[in-house]
């Protein structure tokens, strides 16, 4: 039997995009970056590979989003 993958503990932060009413947080993973929302941290967090966290704030600099 395989022994689990050992998965660090992430480090969440406020994102920079946050704002009073809609809050969250992001930690770096080793392939990208997870999310959560602030008020629900219970209920986890979603990943996002590099390639697709790099396009998102890239979208989201460029007034796209």
């Amino acid at each position: 039997m395989d022994e689990p993958t050992r998965r660090p503990m992430l480090q969440f932060r406020k994102s920079s995009y946050s704002n009073p009413s809609n809050c969250v947080e992001v930690a770096d993973t080793l392939h990208g970056a997870a999310v959560r929302d602030t008020q629900h941290r219970h209920l986890g967090h979603i990943e996002f590979p590099a390639v697709e966290w790099k396009a998102l704030l890239h979208a989201l600099d460029a007034g796209e989003l």
